[in-house]
């Protein structure tokens, strides 16, 4: 497979602490010592519904997106109209913007809005406050906030944190030794339950923190869906999302041979030389192209190279299936509760 780098995320944050994760030690201690403080001595706002918060401990991705539209579509079930809070990272917008999925491009407003806004109205906003009384403006009465945990200045009445069963926290250092955006300890007193993906156990010491502090922790696996199209099919599967290689492996699940892997940076811009790359190095080895949903948004729109690369390329779509079919509804459910007590308070 392709050596690229699988995110903005150095490859060293992944593997067990070496020399450059201790040699930056003192830099992650005052990172996450400032970190901390801002967390715990942020005044965060109130709004007038229920906020969810789903985020991560560390930088990069671990599956987020599908977890926010599972909840979302869960949140319709039990009579809610919800609406997702993004700080459109990616984008260019500068104050609050209700995402149209049809005419929006990735470079306004950033990708995974753009698939989050498939499901419930999508709010983009740099100042959240704004964006989630904009959301309540237009009738939304439960705000699903995608990622913010660590910097959002609304108050959370529920927070999930999502781990990847087969990273965990990689090296388990803070910000720029690893990737942890702050403490653990100092990340797990302001969140709620634990949500680990997939298979594996490299999250198993989040997990025992998680049930010493006290929170549930819940369980969910990234599931291909249209796997007869992919069944038997030679691929070169590319993706610019924060951990490719969970791609690649939801494609071989799928049933497709990944003969060849390219990754790119998370959120990476695709340009014409990426397509022209792609599309010859698929040619040249007989492969079909396939990639992300979140990837085929950064190339709608475009022309010449990007817009053959947006035609040629198949899209594999993955939904989060939980362990336990009531998790979504307990989550759902405990938001409110959370709400309802601070509400009246």
């Amino acid at each position: 497979m392709d050596a690229r780098r699988s995110s903005e995320a150095p490859p060293f944050w992944w593997e067990p602490a070496d020399w450059r994760a201790w040699s930056l030690a003192p830099f992650s201690a005052l990172y996450g010592f400032v970190a901390g403080y801002r967390m715990a001595s942020a005044k965060r706002a109130k709004v007038d519904v229920p906020v969810l918060c789903v985020g991560n401990f560390t930088v990069g991705g671990e599956g987020k997106t599908p977890v926010s539209i599972a909840l979302a579509k869960q949140a319709r079930k039990l009579g809610r109209k919800p609406g997702f809070l993004s700080r459109g990272h990616g984008g260019s917008m500068t104050t609050a913007h209700l995402v149209d999925a049809e005419k929006d491009l990735s470079r306004h407003v950033g990708d995974e809005p753009l698939l989050l806004a498939r499901h419930a109205p999508t709010m983009v906003a740099p100042d959240r406050l704004t964006g989630a009384r904009e959301l309540v403006g237009i009738g939304c009465d439960f705000i699903i906030m995608d990622d913010g945990f660590q910097s959002a200045r609304i108050h959370m009445d529920y927070a999930v944190m999502v781990v990847d069963a087969r990273r965990g926290l990689g090296n388990g250092h803070v910000i720029p030794g690893g990737p942890l955006r702050a403490r653990l300890i100092d990340q797990l007193r302001f969140a709620d339950a634990v949500l680990t993906m997939g298979d594996g156990t490299a999250a198993d010491h989040v997990v025992r923190q998680t049930s010493r502090a006290g929170r549930p922790v819940f369980q969910a696996r990234l599931k291909p869906r249209g796997m007869r199209a992919i069944k038997g099919g030679r691929f070169l599967a590319f993706a610019g999302i924060g951990n490719p290689k969970k791609f690649f492996d939801s494609v071989a699940e799928a049933g497709g041979a990944v003969v060849e892997g390219k990754s790119f940076p998370d959120h990476h811009p695709y340009d014409d030389d990426d397509a022209r790359d792609l599309i010859a190095a698929a040619g040249r080895d007989g492969l079909q192209l396939i990639t992300t949903e979140k990837d085929l948004v950064r190339l709608r729109g475009g022309s010449g190279a990007l817009g053959e690369l947006a035609e040629a390329s198949r899209v594999l779509q993955v939904e989060a299936v939980f362990e336990a079919a009531d998790m979504p509804v307990t989550i759902i459910e405990n938001t409110i509760e959370n709400w309802r007590e601070r509400s009246h308070k």
